[in-house]
């Protein structure tokens, strides 16, 4: 799948003047110039695979003769001012895809309508736990998790096999295995790794049982200060110390798909499946050889990977929609296990669905296969609209893992970021 399925995992901004004035509760559907009822689906563009959404939309129509679903494609590059916008008029869609982490700001503005009684409707008991999180906010339901993708370990497998290395089960065999790789090849890089590549540095304060920013009573506080943050952080430097990326730029600046891996003398990085795939395609254009394999981010022991960010998208339905328990209907059946099912074999295993029963069998050795034993131990960032703040450039996580990787001590520089953290994600 291409970036554009992923690129919204992150929010760069306060979701902000979303006001529910009326509950938008009235079922009596919107009309179109012949008469019939009509209900309308936001998608980002790339999300849906057009062979599953027409899938999904003959079955409803199955169900609800006469009653037409208009599907709208939407870009992701100003999606959150369009939303926020969407929200508040008298006719926005009726069901829309959000990102996860967007999710709870659209929510605690009172722009989506609350799905808690409808759980069974919905068939919520099957819904992967690490996706249900971030469509949950105090106890109450106010989307259905779609689809999530996490990053895997991609390496060049000439590489690995000229220095007699195999996948490692745990960080102890990965450390050991990228010394071999620099015995091996003195002038690669065993793993290319930036100093700001704050999604990996999450799975590793996980993995010591901590969290980026954690719940203080009412109120948030950053979670960089601690002592799991400093072993998580500790560890991140020793894995980057076998890089010579720069330590003040994170995965994207420059891309590491495209701009560095490409160049060659790169025998292991950190990434995903948009990614694996443009390294290849810019590999195959130059004329190169692509050879990759996949594992998980190992963990701290073989017997499990390590935690990993769960990016993805939610399905939500507007607070205002005149068609509520149209939207409803649908959304069950769109995030349902036969349609969810067909989701996962239409995208090939690209995308993990919301529930484990709907799994794709991957090919063995493909990325899809490292990235689905890597999601059962997915995690999102913490679940309250100020997180958005938070992650607005300059980001304060990414300046502790740099001052940190400079030399800095791991306690100051957490305490300093954790300042910070508390000033935006309490706004």
């Amino acid at each position: 799948m291409k970036r554009k399925l992923i690129a919204a995992v992150s929010v760069a901004g306060m979701m902000v003047g979303v006001a529910a004035c009326g509950n938008g509760g009235d079922d009596k559907a919107k009309t179109d110039a012949g008469g019939a009822k009509e209900i309308t689906v936001w998608v980002m563009d790339g999300s849906a695979p057009k062979a599953w959404i027409d899938e999904v939309n003959k079955e409803f129509s199955a169900k609800h003769p006469g009653v037409t679903v208009k599907v709208e494609e939407q870009k992701w590059t100003g999606i959150q001012e369009k939303v926020t916008t969407a929200l508040s008029e008298n006719n926005p869609p009726d069901v829309l895809e959000l990102g996860n982490t967007q999710t709870a700001g659209y929510a605690v503005t009172g722009g989506l309508a609350d799905l808690t009684k409808d759980k069974a409707k919905l068939g919520a008991d099957a819904w992967q736990k690490s996706m249900l999180a971030s469509a949950e906010i105090d106890g109450k339901l106010y989307s259905a998790p779609w689809y999530a993708a996490n990053r895997v370990v991609i390496y060049d497998k000439k590489a690995y096999e000229k220095a007699g290395v195999t996948p490692p089960k745990t960080r102890d065999e990965w450390i050991a295995g990228l010394e071999k790789l620099k015995a091996a090849d003195p002038a690669s890089q065993p793993i290319y790794l930036p100093g700001q590549s704050w999604y990996v540095l999450a799975g590793f304060v996980w993995d010591e049982g901590g969290d980026l920013a954690v719940k203080d009573g009412a109120k948030w506080k950053g979670g960089l200060g601690t002592p799991q943050a400093a072993s998580a952080v500790e560890f991140y430097k020793k894995l980057q110390s076998f890089s010579t990326a720069p330590k003040d730029k994170d995965e994207a600046n420059p891309q590491q798909s495209t701009d560095i891996v490409p160049k060659g003398g790169i025998s292991s990085w950190i990434g995903l499946g948009w990614e694996a795939g443009g390294a290849e395609k810019a590999l195959k254009d130059a004329g190169k050889e692509a050879d990759f394999g996949y594992f998980p981010i190992p963990g701290k022991t073989a017997d499990k990977t390590s935690t990993v960010f769960l990016g993805g998208s939610n399905l939500a339905i507007a607070e205002r929609s005149k068609n509520k328990e149209l939207a409803k209907e649908w959304l069950a059946l769109a995030a349902g296990k036969d349609q969810m099912t067909k989701y996962a074999a239409e995208t090939k295993g690209a995308l993990l669905p919301n529930q484990a029963g709907a799994n794709f069998t991957p090919a063995a050795g493909s990325f899809a296969e490292a990235m689905g034993k890597a999601g059962v131990n997915g995690k999102i960032t913490p679940v309250t609209a100020g997180w958005a703040n938070v992650e607005t450039e300059p980001n304060p996580i990414k300046e502790f893992m740099t001052k940190v990787l400079n030399g800095e001590d791991a306690a100051k520089a957490g305490a300093d970021a954790d300042k910070e953290i508390a000033n935006r994600i309490n706004k």
